[in-house]
């Protein structure tokens, strides 16, 4: 059986592991095609594919842009496309460019609430310094001991209502679906489960998705309880969507499971990789 994980991350973005130590650990760990997607930013695919050479692992090209969409941030997957597409490059350009603003933004609130050098704490983390997020300080208020874990540093600080909450500036989910299509590439709702919705909110979501040309679902993500994944499943059916899994992999000590650890896709659903990849 081929394993497959579509969904991870390097420092390129918040991940703590290079594109070629992610290659030699899905090597390790069994996986047989791998997709690195660093958020709004693809310059660690290089580094994967040339460490991948000679070895059994395949690397499909992947991303995940932070998008917009009932003024939520909800993410998308971008598998298979042209990482040389002047469409996505732009994409991507712009929405580092917001991201940089945002982080300026949220580190003048923590100032004002008493929190200073917050942006050089938080560039500390950073391994890739077009792509300071909320992760990055995070683990800043917790190394300085504003708050003992980064869930906290969310729920007292960075969420949604708190005193840094800075709105995010991302382009409408309909706009990333579009790019990633124009690049040659699929859209993927990335862990759907992960999103605060109501049965009625997400169905609207999942709908919208779909009539702008989304293409699939992450059915199984370690953001899911086996609850939801099941939920997820028959949404996949019932909406027409391709499915697709990842392990979310960011580090070896704060990941909730290792690259690879995935279930395989039940019978019923059609791969997202179906028609572009061996089963």
């Amino acid at each position: 059986m081929t394993v497959y994980d579509l969904h991870c991350h390097s420092t390129a973005s918040d991940g703590t592991l290079t594109p070629a130590a992610l290659v030699t650990r899905a090597i390790q760990r069994g996986v047989d095609c791998l997709a690195i997607t660093d958020h709004d930013d693809i310059s660690g695919l290089p580094e994967a594919h040339q460490a991948s050479v000679g070895t059994s692992l395949r690397i499909v090209n992947g991303v995940e842009l932070s998008s917009l969409w009932e003024r939520r941030t909800i993410h998308v997957v971008g598998l298979f496309f042209d990482a040389e597409s002047p469409v996505l490059q732009e994409a991507l350009a712009a929405v580092r460019v917001a991201r940089r603003q945002r982080a300026e933004a949220i580190a003048h609130a923590l100032a004002r609430t008493g929190i200073r050098g917050a942006l050089e704490g938080a560039r500390r983390f950073v391994t890739n310094e077009a792509l300071i997020s909320r992760l990055h300080f995070a683990r800043f208020l917790v190394e300085q001991g504003h708050v003992s874990s980064k869930q906290k540093a969310f729920n007292r600080y960075l969420g949604q209502g708190k005193p840094a909450h800075v709105p995010p500036p991302w382009p409408a989910i309909a706009e990333s679906i579009a790019v990633l299509h124009a690049a040659g590439g699929l859209a993927v709702l990335a862990h759907p489960g992960r999103y605060p919705l109501t049965d009625t909110a997400m169905r609207r979501l999942l709908e919208e998705f779909r009539d702008n040309g989304g293409d699939a679902i992450e059915v199984f993500s370690p953001s899911h309880t086996p609850q939801q994944s099941e939920r997820f499943i028959e949404y996949a059916r019932f909406y027409g969507f391709k499915a697709s899994l990842g392990s979310d992999f960011h580090d070896p000590e704060e990941s909730y499971i290792d690259l690879g650890v995935l279930p395989p896709l039940p019978a019923g659903l059609t791969p997202v990789w179906s028609a572009l990849l061996p089963t």
